[in-house]
């Protein structure tokens, strides 16, 4: 199980909707902001050079960003490209002192961001929503100039200042609740403040990319695929895009507004047409890579969720679609069901009843314990209703561990109960068949033929849901827009 959830520096960070707040009190969702360091930060401009950490040091932070993205991911041809790439940006720098590193994480997560000794992490899911070098480029360049531009200390000192005031407000004055406003006021002039750093990064990276030779384009191409890809994203999930007036409070600026703003930034150093693109380049250097879940963290095969690595598989209930967390596993479904599983220990001498009896959801009431038999495995189950939730809870004895399941429902009929109770009961070991034959997703690129459209090439890829929008998302395709024949193109396959 393995986090899912965020467009981060590059985007909106998506949220499930309906019963998966709900599950919210079981644990929270937003584990990435607390496992992705806090965007770049450099040493004063005056200094030639950027100070290198201690080597421990630089070692202890590669291994806990590793840890939150899944692990480097190794794919030696397309890190090069990646560092040809930076090192082509860095020459044509206002910094041209500096150099950064590219290390690529294994996770489908839409993610990349700098640190302030030079490394550039990128994830393969933000690599998959790309279409030609240029792109990339506009993502490099972006967190290139989040460290020249100091943003990180800078957003600390605005931070320090909000804090600072709100407790002279409630400590020296003795006005909790104004303090609290005070609070309140300066995270909102935060939000405005890391807005602005965001649009004056899209703005230095535009220049640096056009410098560098590149499209200047790239930028409001690559942020317009990432739109649609998280609206995808949402529309899989029964969700509706946030509404646009909402944007203000975001922590980054809404993307039709950073797709303007970026056009208007290109049109200002480079003509369209004019730049290195460098799309096959960038298609032979993924082909081949991952794409979506890695099995060795467990993946989801439309409802049926496998782990191999664990060794267990069960199916969720009609309608639901899985993110994969760091610590959980939730689904949700268009009419506001949701799940959430994960892994526990017992107290020595602990009985599943016991842990159940003491580890329901807070604030509900808890029915009667029920003992299962699942696949030849230990089980408990309960119902727990609260004020506007009803939850259904499961405790799975799984050799030394206990894995949980918890459904929600708002209006808990006997019929939805069923769909419930049949997904908990659909638990089981896999076989060492089932466990040797788990194969990734993967992105292949070829060539599009005489006569392919959309819907054909779609056809062939190794997925159901949603497919030729899939396909139109993947390569940046308007829907409908001709292929030529020759290009070569994204097609998702095992």
């Amino acid at each position: 199980m393995r986090k899912l959830f965020a467009l981060s520096r590059w985007g909106l960070r998506l949220a499930a909707a309906g019963g998966m707040a709900a599950l919210a009190g079981c644990a929270s969702v937003t584990q990435q902001e607390r496992a992705a360091p806090e965007t770049t930060a450099a040493a004063p401009p005056a200094a030639p050079k950027v100070a290198p950490p201690p080597p421990s040091a630089v070692t202890q932070e590669q291994a806990r960003i590793a840890g939150a993205y899944g692990g480097i991911y190794d794919k030696p041809l397309l890190t090069a490209h990646l560092n040809r790439i930076a090192d082509r940006l860095a020459t044509a720098s206002e910094r041209p002192d500096l150099r950064y590193r590219v290390t690529l994480l294994n996770s489908p997560l839409v993610n990349a961001f700098a640190l302030p000794n030079g490394n550039l992490y990128v994830t393969r899911g933000l690599l998959a929503v790309a279409n030609d070098s240029s792109e990339v480029a506009a993502v490099l360049a972006h967190e290139m100039a989040h460290v020249t531009a100091r943003h990180a200390i800078q957003r600390a000192d605005e931070e320090r200042k909000a804090l600072l005031v709100s407790r002279v407000v409630s400590d020296v004055l003795q006005d909790q609740q104004a303090g609290q406003v005070a609070l309140a006021k300066g995270k909102l002039s935060l939000a405005s403040f890391s807005r602005a750093q965001e649009l004056e990064a899209d703005r230095i990276g535009v220049q640096n990319v056009a410098r560098a030779g590149f499209d200047p384009y790239g930028a409001s191409r690559f942020l317009l695929s990432m739109g649609r890809q998280a609206d995808l994203r949402i529309a899989a999930l029964g969700q509706k895009p946030s509404q646009p007036g909402l944007d203000f409070l975001s922590t980054h600026p809404s993307t039709p507004e950073r797709v303007q703003l970026s056009v208007a930034a290109a049109r200002q150093v480079a003509a369209p047409g004019l730049g290195d693109r460098d799309r096959d380049g960038f298609l032979d250097a993924i082909d081949g890579m991952t794409y979506g879940d890695d099995p060795s963290q467990g993946f989801a095969r439309g409802r049926r969720f496998l782990h191999p690595r664990l060794g267990f598989s069960f199916e969720a209930p009609e309608g639901f679609a899985f993110d994969n967390g760091t610590e959980a596993l939730l689904g949700v479904a268009p009419d506001g069901r949701a799940l959430r599983m994960d892994a526990a220990k017992l107290a020595p001498g602990q009985s599943l009843e016991k842990y159940v009896s003491e580890n329901w959801i807070d604030g509900t009431e808890p029915g009667e314990v029920e003992r299962l038999n699942l696949n030849g495995m230990e089980a408990v189950t309960l119902l727990a209703k609260g004020r506007e939730w009803t939850f259904r809870f499961a405790a799975i004895r799984f050799g030394p561990d206990i894995y949980r399941l918890i459904f929600a429902a708002r209006d808990l009929t006997p019929e939805i109960d069923r769909g419930f109770r049949d997904s908990l009961l659909s638990f089981r070991r896999l076989s060492q068949e089932e466990i040797n034959a788990a194969r990734p997703l993967r992105l292949s690129i070829e060539r599009v033929r005489d006569g392919d459209t959309e819907e054909s090439v779609a056809a062939r890829m190794a997925v159901s849901d949603r497919a030729v929008e899939r396909f139109s998302v993947l390569n940046g395709f308007a829907p409908g827009e001709s292929l030529p024949q020759g290009l070569k193109v994204k097609v998702i396959d095992e």
